[in-house]
């Protein structure tokens, strides 16, 4: 699916107006994340928070009536560049949210499908599989040895 210019226009927009709904001077008082629902069938984007409040909508014309089973991964690859885009502008440096929040893509039932993009402090180690990868294997070995000695 390629989206045209007016699309990719429409999505940052709508980005940038739920974002700076968050935009404060002061203390970080908000504990959120932001969801973003795109709506196969209508072609809508929805951008919500924690507490269902829209913070945003559009409609992206090569959305509507898209069939194929691919949609979420297309849609995924679209909107994570276009929020890495907004994040290199340095706007959500200045976002009244505490920290970490989690830019989520989630799906028609509101059920998380990915995590676009996660806003944290440099201090906190983030855990992935590739992390997590023989772990079990390990804590087994060292729990054998502890129960020889």
């Amino acid at each position: 699916m390629k989206l045209s210019a007016q699309s990719h226009a429409s999505i940052a927009s709508s980005l940038r107006e739920a974002v700076d709904k968050y935009i404060a001077d002061g203390e970080r008082t908000v504990v959120t994340d932001i969801h973003l629902q795109p709506k196969q069938d209508s072609g809508e984007l929805v951008i919500f928070n924690d507490d269902d409040e829209e913070l945003s909508r559009t409609i992206i014309e090569e959305w509507v009536d898209y069939s194929e089973d691919d949609f979420y991964t297309i849609v995924e690859r679209i909107l994570r560049g276009e929020i890495n885009a907004l994040k290199d502008t340095g706007v959500l440096d200045k976002l009244a949210i505490m920290k970490p929040y989690s830019f989520v893509l989630v799906d028609e039932d509101r059920e998380t499908v990915t995590e676009l993009l996660l806003i944290d402090d440099e201090d906190t180690l983030l855990l992935n599989d590739e992390l997590l990868k023989g772990l079990d294997e390990e804590l087994d070995a060292f729990l054998k040895d502890l129960l020889e000695k």
